[in-house]
Order: C-alpha cells, then sequence, then structure tokens
C-alpha cells in the first residue's frame, strides 16, 4: 500500500507579493508624509501665530495740525469755525444725531465733535452750541446733559504721513469699529459662509471646481475672506498649485487658532483697496479717508458698499478713474446684502441712486504742505530713527494753523504776478518765502517755500542762502544800545564819508549812502528807521565787529558769521528760516525761543513721548531790547515801511518790522510783529537776476497783504523798571520842554539820558561862539548804497517840523 503524498507547500503569488511591497511603501509614505506634513504644518503654524500674536503692520507716522481750541472770549467768529469743520469734513445737516455733524443759523453753530486721543488725554465726542459776536466768542454751552466745557477743543486735522520703504498705509480699526453694513457687505459680497466654515468652503471648492470645467476656464473662485487674508499677508500672487495648496492649509490653522472676530479685524486692515502714488492704501480705515475724507464710523450705507466693491479690483473699479464701473459694482454688492436680507430693497435702490461721494484726491499723494513737513521731519530726525518714524505709528502733533497757512499761501500766490507786472517780467520770474510764527514760544503757523506750495521741492525758507541786506542793521544797534554808557536812541551819530581800514591786509572799505548824500549828524533812532548805511557802518566801527557777530549769533544766526565790516550792511548769506529765528528774538524782547513746528509726540495708543517743551533763553536784557523795539516802531511810523505798513494799519497796533534790499535790488525782504505774530517775506528770484524790487516795494506788500488778513493785537511791551521815557528835540537830540515844538518821547536806560538841554528849552544858555546847528532831520535821508550783498533802501524824506505840527492837532482832533 502506498503511502499517501503530503501536500506541496505553495509558492507565494509574486503578485501578492507586489502589491504588499506597494501596500508597505504606501503605509511608510504615508506616514512619512504625515511626519512631514505635521512638520510643515508645525512650521507654518509658527510662522502664523508669531505674525498675529506680534507687531502685524509697520505703521506710518501721523502728522497733525494745531487743534482749534474755542473758548469764551477767543478772537474766533463763525466763518472761521465753519471753515475749521469744513476742513476736518464735518457734515452739515439739519439734526445733529452723531458726531461729525453740525448746523448753523446765523453767528450760532450746533456741533457734535468727534472723539479724539490727544497727547494729555482722550476726550471724548460733545454735542454743543457755539455763538459769536463782532469777532468773539461770546457763548459754549453743552447739549448733551454734561457740563458746558471751558475749553472745547477740536479734532486735529491730518496733513501728512511718514510712511514704510514698503509705503504701505493704513489706519488701523478694531473689530468693534467696524460697521455692521460694511461687515455684512463684505460677507455677503466675499464669503457668504464666514461665520460657518473652518477656513475653507469645501463646497464652494467643488462648485467652482464645476463651473470652470464646464467653462473650460476659470470663471468661479472659492477663496474665502480666510484665504484671501493669507494670500495677502504671507504669500506672493503667484497662480501655482503650491502656492493654492499653502493658502488652503494656513487658512485652516489661522480658522482654528483665532476667532472669526480677529481674523475679520486682521482683514479688514490687511485688504489693498487702491494706490496713491507710491502709496499704497491698506485697510477699511485709510480707504475710508481716501476715498471720503471721513472716519470709517461716519461712513453711509453706499459709501461702505463701494468700499467692499473695491476688493475685486481696486485699480479697475477705482471711483474717480472709472465711476461708472465703480457705479456698477457697488450695486452688485447692495444686491447681494438685499439677497441675504441684510438691506430691504428700498434701502439698496435708494443707495444705487445715491452720488459716489468720492472726494478729490491731493495732488501730490502725501501731504497738502509739503514745504511745512519738510520742516517737520528735519526736526524728528534730531529725536528719533528712521525706522521709528515708518514704522511704530507714532502720532506727531505740529504748531500748523491750517487757516494761516492757506492765507499764507493765497497771499504769496496773488502778490507775485502783481509784483512781475510792476515789473514787466514774464508770469512765473519771481519766488517768494514766507513764514509766520509767535514772537513769545517760537511755534511756526505757517510756511511757504516758494510759489509751488503743493510740490515738494526745494524749500526756499530753509535751503535759500540770501544775502540779508538791511534785515541785519537792528543787531547791530542792538549792540550798541547795550553799552548804555555811551549809546542811546538819542545818541548824534556820524554821517560823513570815512574809510574803515581793515587790519591784516584786508584792504579799505568806504561805504556810503545810497543817495550819495551824508547829514553830517543823525539821531541813531533816525539811523535805523530811515536804514541809513554810513552811520550803521560808523557806529558797528566804533563798537567792534566782535560785539556785532557776538549779537547776531545770540539772536539765532547759525552761520559761520566773519567780522568782515559789509556784514553790518548785510553781506551775509542766511536762510529765510534763520532770519525769522532772529526777528522773534526781536519780537519777544530778547527771550529766543528756537522756531519749532512741532508741539507733542505720542505712541499709536497716545502714551507721551518727547515733550518738546519750550526751551527759552534770554539772550538780550530787557532794556536794550525795548529800545530797539521802539526803534523799528518807528520804522513801520516814519521810516522806510512807513509808505505803505504805515498807511495801512491802526497806528495803535504799534507794528516794528525792517525792511530789506540787497546789491542790484536782488533781494526784497521785510520782517515785522505785531503784539501776536511775527511774519518774515522774501521775494527774489532762483537764478539771482535783480527783480527791480526794494525791501519797500516788493516784500512788504506781501506781508502788508497777509497780516491785513490775521488776527494781530497790539505791541505794547511794558517798560522795564531800568528805562524812562523823556522828551528829547528832535533836531538836537537834547533834552525838551514845552517851548520845544519838535520833540520825540524816547525810552533811555537808566544813566543814558542826554544831559544836555536843546535850544528850544527854556533854560538853555548858549556856549560862547555858538551858531546854531545840530542834527539834520529836515532833509533827504541817506539810505544804503548797494554792496556785495548789501542793501539798497529807497530814500525816505523825515518829518518836517510842520508834519509834527500838523500830526499833533490831527491826533488831537481824534
Amino acid at each position: 500500500m502506498k503511502k499517501p503524498e503530503a501536500p506541496r507547500k505553495r509558492r507565494p503569488s509574486f503578485v501578492r507579493g507586489l502589491f504588499g511591497l506597494i501596500g508597505l511603501c504606501l503605509l511608510a509614505a504615508t506616514l512619512v508624509g504625515a511626519v512631514l506634513l505635521y512638520n510643515y504644518a508645525s512650521h507654518l503654524d509658527g510662522v502664523i501665530r508669531t505674525q498675529f500674536e506680534g507687531k502685524r503692520w509697520a505703521l506710518p507716522a501721523r502728522v497733525y495740525a494745531r487743534p482749534l481750541e474755542a473758548f469764551v472770549g477767543a478772537t474766533l467768529n463763525a466763518e472761521q469755525l465753519q471753515h475749521e469743520l469744513d476742513l476736518l469734513r464735518y457734515r452739515r445737516a439739519d439734526s445733529i444725531d452723531g458726531p461729525g455733524l453740525y448746523r448753523r443759523n446765523g453767528d450760532t453753530l450746533e456741533l457734535s465733535t468727534r472723539g479724539f486721543a490727544f497727547w494729555d488725554g482722550t476726550e471724548a465726542s460733545r454735542h454743543v452750541r457755539v455763538g459769536f459776536r463782532d469777532g468773539t466768542l461770546v457763548g459754549l454751552d453743552g447739549l448733551d446733559g454734561q457740563p458746558s466745557p471751558d475749553v472745547l477743543r477740536l479734532e486735529p486735522f491730518e496733513i501728512a504721513g511718514i510712511y514704510p520703504a514698503h509705503h504701505e498705509d493704513r489706519v488701523l480699526v478694531r473689530r468693534q469699529d467696524l460697521p455692521k453694513p460694511l461687515v455684512d457687505a463684505l460677507v455677503a459680497t466675499e464669503d457668504r459662509t464666514f461665520f460657518e466654515h473652518f477656513g475653507i468652503d469645501l463646497k464652494g471648492v467643488a462648485r467652482a471646481a464645476i463651473a470652470n470645467l464646464r467653462a473650460g476656464r476659470t470663471v468661479q473662485g472659492a477663496s474665502t475672506l480666510t484665504q484671501q487674508l493669507v494670500k495677502n499677508f504671507f504669500l506672493s500672487n503667484e497662480r501655482t498649485l503650491t502656492r493654492k495648496l499653502n493658502e488652503m492649509l494656513m487658512a485652516v490653522l489661522i480658522d482654528a487658532h483665532y476667532s472669526k472676530d480677529d481674523i475679520l479685524e486682521a482683514y479688514s486692515n490687511e485688504i489693498y483697496l487702491g494706490q496713491d502714488g507710491a502709496r499704497a492704501i491698506h485697510g477699511f480705515g485709510r480707504a475710508a479717508r481716501f476715498y471720503f475724507d471721513r472716519p470709517l464710523g461716519e461712513l453711509t450705507l453706499p459709501q461702505m458698499a463701494l468700499m467692499v466693491g473695491l476688493v475685486k479690483g481696486p485699480s479697475y473699479y477705482d471711483p474717480r478713474r472709472h465711476p461708472e464701473r465703480a457705479k456698477e459694482r457697488r450695486a452688485i454688492v447692495l444686491e447681494a446684502m438685499t439677497e441675504l436680507g441684510y438691506i430691504d430693497a428700498v434701502a439698496a435702490a435708494e443707495a444705487k441712486a445715491a452720488p459716489l461721494g468720492v472726494v478729490e484726491r491731493q495732488t501730490n499723494g502725501l501731504t497738502l504742505y509739503p514745504n511745512f513737513v519738510d520742516l517737520v521731519q528735519r526736526q524728528l530726525r534730531e529725536s528719533y530713527r528712521e525706522e521709528d518714524l515708518t514704522s511704530e505709528g507714532l502720532r506727531i502733533f505740529t504748531t500748523l494753523d491750517p487757516r494761516m497757512q492757506d492765507i499764507a499761501e493765497q497771499t504769496l500766490l496773488a502778490s507775485l504776478p502783481v509784483l512781475e507786472k510792476s515789473q514787466r517780467m514774464k508770469p512765473d520770474t519771481l519766488q517768494g518765502a514766507v513764514v509766520l510764527a509767535s514772537p513769545d514760544n517760537g511755534e511756526v503757523y505757517a510756511l511757504v517755500g516758494g510759489r509751488d506750495v503743493r510740490l515738494a521741492g526745494f524749500n526756499r525758507v530753509l535751503d535759500a542762502r540770501r544775502p540779508a541786506g538791511s534785515l541785519l542793521k537792528p543787531a547791530v544797534y542792538l549792540a550798541a544800545l547795550e553799552d548804555s554808557e555811551h549809546y542811546s536812541l538819542a545818541s548824534s551819530l556820524h554821517d560823513e564819508p570815512f574809510t574803515w581800514r581793515i587790519p591784516g591786509g584786508g584792504g579799505d572799505w568806504s561805504p556810503h549812502n545810497y543817495d550819495k548824500r551824508y547829514r553830517g549828524r543823525v539821531m541813531l533812532r533816525d539811523a535805523l528807521a530811515k536804514s541809513m548805511n554810513v552811520p550803521t557802518a560808523w557806529i558797528a566801527q566804533q563798537i567792534g565787529m566782535e560785539r556785532v557777530v557776538d549779537i547776531m549769533k545770540r539772536l539765532g544766526a547759525r552761520q559761520n558769521l566773519r567780522t568782515n565790516p559789509s556784514l553790518v550792511l548785510g553781506a551775509a548769506d542766511l536762510t529765510p528760516f534763520e532770519i525769522a529765528q532772529m526777528y522773534q528774538t526781536l519780537a519777544s524782547g530778547g527771550f529766543r525761543a528756537p522756531l519749532r513746528a512741532i508741539r507733542e509726540v505720542t505712541t499709536k495708543d497716545g502714551k507721551p513721548l518727547s515733550r518738546y517743551p519750550l526751551d527759552i533763553q534770554q539772550v538780550v536784557k530787557p532794556g536794550p531790547a525795548y529800545l530797539i523795539i521802539n526803534a523799528m516802531q518807528a520804522v513801520v511810523r516814519e521810516g522806510t515801511a512807513a509808505g505803505l505798513a504805515g498807511k495801512a494799519f491802526d497806528r495803535k497796533l504799534g507794528l516794528a518790522g525792517k525792511t530789506g534790499t540787497t546789491d542790484d535790488l536782488r533781494d526784497s525782504w521785510f520782517a515785522g510783529f505785531s503784539g501776536n505774530l511775527m511774519a518774515l517775506v522774501w521775494v527774489g528770484r532762483d537764478d539771482n537776476q535783480p527783480t527791480g524790487l526794494s525791501g519797500a516795494t516788493g516784500a512788504l506788500r506781501t506781508w502788508v497783504d497777509l497780516m491785513k488778513q490775521l488776527p494781530l493785537t497790539p505791541l505794547d511791551p511794558a517798560p522795564p523798571l531800568e528805562v524812562a521815557t523823556i522828551a528829547v528835540d528832535r533836531a538836537s537830540g537834547g533834552l525838551a520842554d514845552r517851548n520845544c515844538h519838535n520833540t520825540l518821547m524816547l525810552p533811555f536806560l537808566a544813566g543814558s539820558e542826554p544831559r544836555a538841554l536843546a535850544p528850544c528849552h527854556a533854560g538853555y544858555v548858549p556856549p560862547e561862539g555858538y551858531a546854531g546847528g545840530g542834527m539834520d532831520t529836515n532833509g533827504d535821508t541817506g539810505s544804503e548804497e548797494p554792496v556785495a550783498g548789501g542793501s539798497a533802501e529807497p530814500r525816505t524824506a523825515a518829518p518836517s517840523n510842520n508834519d509834527s505840527i500838523g500830526d499833533f492837532f490831527r491826533r488831537l482832533m481824534q
């Protein structure tokens, strides 16, 4: 019997083995892929969390004008307040039911202010009524149930931004500050399932894929708001599968870590909504200002719908360039809101019919006041690094007064063509510069660096170095008046030809009066008032050039001034800003306050940083400062500025100033001041050719036109204790009494009063052999001869005795 055969062992199938190996590989690959995906996702998660929980954006610095402060007794009228409200884009309304609205009834305005975080604290919105009478604020009443404010402070006008290198501009808004209609419009148009999905919308992806397959091209997208945020915040705009997968993965990670409100807030601050030159407009907060010049919270439904419509294509739907496209896109947004029940058909129809309401864009895309902002940036760089100014969102509060700035610009632009016509020049030949500042604290209210007021370029106030001409003469006479033992306003100065021997082989210098005439002797006060050359040079020689240079530097000149004798007649190239600084010191009575354009700087959250405190130094004693102001008032009353300024203003204002003209009538200057304002004007040509204009026929005219439009207070400084006012005879400079008919009341420092009696004095005893004579004050004055960079003032006749008597009777009859 045969043994049964043992069963054969089946050999493994090759195919089964192959599939097993593949399965094992796939499992290994899946595990490896999962590990890699996990590591990659962890990396992306770290990137996301670092960016979202750190500083998300580089924020530009915001530059603001001064805030308008209104209080009972302020010099302000209804027209000026309305102008300020219009500048801030307040809306005129029949009823006041929210911030940013006002209504006017004659000299009364009712308004609701906007809350604002100032450097010294946040001020809430106030509903108030403001009343005016005769150019003065006479009533300030609270209408919101709160006590009436002592001071009503409007939010400041934003004049500029200082932007990061990539030129992104945004104003951050919080989720709670996003208006509901804006959020509704965004969700209805861009992502209807935003509050339900987990970062990506799978149904939307499938729906878009089917639509695109049917069309054979991309006709529909499925990006959620979260994906759009990822694309704008982290990724490039390249159209690749890798970028799309990254976008989807990061969207899921963001949705897992952050709330829908966090995502919505980030999206609303990041989304790109337009371009202004090199500046990219990001976020709804900045877009509201860029397109409508109002805060986001004050926009209407059609305005918010327009902004949401721009998300699809800011350039294609630009409402300024393509208004019809913008209206069509806005209508689509409103229809989507109606479809989801966010608004009704009536509201949608009204919104569709509304005008776009877009404001005109600023000409240079950055600021209306480029020359003033140039000064701000230069002063900021003395305290801050460039990266801090362009990334930390600093808030810079400046001294700019928008109304005074506008008046200064308009005055210069109106006066230059008139001056060109007077000299038969081609249009646009002349240039000009204006500085308007406070004598007391040096705050610069307005600055005009040329006739192209909206274009950033050569800033003549800060960078044009021009011969100062006779504007330097007050410094010469002030240096003499500081030596009260030898000089006073009544001192007799030589007005005769002489030669100034310059040591060290520097040659000789012989100054001349402009008319080549000489009077022998003149009173110091008259020599300055009539801007005489020879007496100025003579007294400078007597006191020494070192003292002249010293006083110029104390007043504020920064240049390395040389002790050349011609300096006393203006042969020094100074910028208008430097000269304005010198005249601020003179106008303040000898207290130099560096001209400044910045009041305060805070963080973006309102925390004070640099306080920019007043840095006032007394550089001239009160007595001599009081005397030089008195002499400069004579310039306006009866000197080189009397022909125009003396007639244009009430004598009670007591204005003071000085004309300046340089060699061959190349530069025309005037600097003058009232009790509250100091203004400097320069007129000339960039090519340094003659203009045919003196200080009195050129810059003075512009200065008068400017100051007539501004609220001026009298210049009436209190005399220091060491100063006494005494009557002197104009002809001789001696002490006068009631028998003298041509007298002056002049201030003197104690001990510097004239000791001699005037010939007209009752007690006068002529010396033996006396034949009369004295200082000539009735003939033509000898204004300056032009020198290299020197001055050339027109001749002005001094008042005669009859003129003085006539003035007396005119004053008596007033």
